[in-house]
């Protein structure tokens, strides 16, 4: 059964961080591309940063460049997302997703992350 169960979400003042985990079981994880996305409320769900299969190769959005880190943990089939400096404009819920070759596709529940004094 696969699933992907995502952690670390939370309530965060401007400025803070946080750090959000991405358990994936039952599928070959270290096969897939890894992507996070996010969801504001009354908002198309948006890429916030993406690596590859081996974790040579990372992408982000422009809005979360040089604050935000994703990086896994192949061994724990594990992905993170370090996320510094956060804004208001941030508060979403986040969302793992696990592609292979565009044909496999799974995504997880989310994890909500509120930025607010």
């Amino acid at each position: 059964q696969v699933q992907l169960v995502e952690s670390g979400g939370g309530l965060v003042q401007p400025g803070g961080s946080l750090r959000l985990s991405c358990a994936a079981s039952g599928f070959t994880f270290s096969s897939f591309a890894m992507t996070w996305y996010r969801q504001a409320p009354g908002k198309e769900r948006e890429l916030v940063a993406t690596i590859s299969s081996a974790g040579g190769n990372t992408g982000y959005a422009n809005s979360v460049k040089g604050r935000f880190t994703i990086s896994r943990h192949n061994a724990n089939n594990t992905v993170f997302l370090q996320m510094n400096s956060l804004k208001p404009e941030d508060t979403a819920e986040y969302y793992c997703n696990a592609r292979f070759l565009h044909v496999l596709v799974y995504w997880g529940k989310g994890t909500l992350v509120t930025v607010s004094s």
